[in-house]
């Protein structure tokens, strides 16, 4: 262990093990360390057993849950979309060769007290039983806008510079209700609050084109993509990656003490006794306690069901969002729920996932809207854990910390995240112009 090392990573939770591949791509000397002895830190997956440990304080299960290690619980669930940055990355560096992804069957959004599919095209939007049939039409022309927007093609601007012009003055030009406006903003733009009204409109215009554009690649029911076995898959198949190319991984490594000189700046990392050397560490919150800063806190209930969620046309994998506009609340809340179809639990049982940003101490209380849209549940179990951002300047220390996982059921917000701190470590943005085809070979179910 007593060798210099370019980056030594501390924990092998998904964020970490990106970065430890893309830097051991790019050539640097990367050790990558984790206290635990499993992979994945704070997103990692557990069988039945392991979460019953871990809620209920024992590891004896009941019978009719079927049998532990069947279950593959993800304790960060997160969907991908299909042509978003994550999947842009696997097939960037070649993860997809250690994965197989299945198509997600259904998007869908919380209006006035009922579940309705996320219309994002401008024949969804005729369809769509969200909106009375002036505001279809009113939507279908928004739709239209988008879909035919290029950034370099003047003619589709229709005389907007989506660069200047904000959120609001472009959907105030076609006249769409508070209502539409919500869902078009939390379910289709995955905005997590309004900000987005009063910014330029081009990121949000983006948004709605890779939601359509990743809806149409598999031409399933949703934008989504999730691998078979869940995410548990993902930290380790990025270590591999991360081996190949001459990384060095060690679990099970007690303590683990950044060490820093006489300026502050970090050198490296202390474990049973033996230092390694470092020009840069990168850790998820928890090494470093004193360089980040608490942000808030997500409430989770995680609930064992023998039936698909009701009204979501017996989709076994779903994400549905509730806009914090129709809760009343000041943040959006998230229901993921996927089954046996992906190999996350036994036969005929489903997982459903209910999260938020904790706004209280009562998660049972706070989490009731969307537990209530899952029906009978065999089981639940209640979480709650603190959010942290760095509060450092690694310019100063070295130290390149991740942010704690957000309570979003997708990965935007987590590889937006990931790219930051690359670019913040290297100097330079991330490519990932890729043929993004290349990954359909990894996704013989996703049709």
């Amino acid at each position: 262990m007593d060798e210099e090392y370019d980056v030594i990573v501390l924990g092998t939770g998904l964020k970490e093990c990106i970065l430890s591949g893309l830097l051991s791509v790019d050539g640097l000397k990367v050790l990558h360390m984790d206290r635990n002895d499993y992979y994945g830190g704070e997103s990692t997956s557990l069988n039945l057993t392991k979460i019953w440990k871990r809620f209920k304080g024992s590891e004896t299960t009941p019978d009719h849950l079927g049998v532990s290690k069947e279950y593959n619980v993800d304790m960060v669930p997160k969907f991908m979309m299909a042509n978003g940055a994550l999947v842009r990355v696997l097939i960037r560096t070649s993860v997809t060769k250690y994965l197989n992804f299945k198509a997600v069957d259904g998007s869908f959004v919380y209006n006035n007290g009922k579940i309705h599919k996320v219309p994002a095209t401008d024949v969804e939007a005729l369809k769509s039983n969200l909106m009375g049939l002036f505001e279809k039409r009113r939507a279908r022309k928004f739709f239209i806008y988008v879909q035919d927007y290029e950034e370099d093609d003047p003619k589709s601007h229709e005389g907007l510079d989506l660069h200047k012009v904000t959120t609001r003055e472009v959907i105030s030009k076609y006249g769409l209700e508070d209502d539409t406006v919500d869902f078009i903003g939390h379910a289709l733009a995955l905005h997590r609050d309004d900000n987005y009204l009063d910014e330029p409109a081009i990121d949000t215009v983006k948004r709605m084109k890779l939601y359509a554009e990743s809806l149409a690649r598999f031409q399933g029911g949703s934008p989504y993509i999730y691998p078979l076995y869940g995410l548990g898959e993902l930290p380790q198949a990025f270590a591999r990656l991360s081996a190949v190319y001459g990384g060095t991984y060690m679990l099970n490594k007690p303590e683990c003490k950044v060490e820093f000189d006489e300026s502050g700046k970090a050198f490296g990392v202390t474990s049973e006794g033996e230092t390694a050397k470092c020009k840069k560490v990168v850790c998820d919150p928890s090494y470093l306690p004193d360089k980040v800063k608490k942000v808030g806190r997500v409430a989770r209930a995680i609930c064992i069901m023998k039936h698909p969620i009701p009204d979501t046309k017996d989709s076994h994998s779903v994400q549905i969002i509730l806009p914090k506009k129709q809760l009343k609340r000041k943040s959006d809340m998230y229901v993921f729920c996927c089954s046996y179809a992906h190999n996350v639990a036994p036969k005929g049982k489903f997982i459903a996932f209910v999260s938020t940003e904790a706004e209280t101490d009562k998660p049972e209380i706070e989490l009731k809207p969307g537990i209530d849209l899952l029906g009978p549940v065999e089981e639940t179990f209640f979480d709650i854990y603190d959010r942290y951002e760095p509060a450092n300047t690694p310019e100063e220390d070295n130290c390149f910390v991740t942010n704690s996982y957000d309570a979003t059921t997708h990965f935007e917000t987590t590889v937006k995240d990931v790219l930051a701190l690359y670019s913040k470590i290297t100097g330079k943005e991330l490519d990932l112009s890729v043929d993004l085809n290349a990954a359909s070979a990894a996704e013989p179910d996703a049709a």
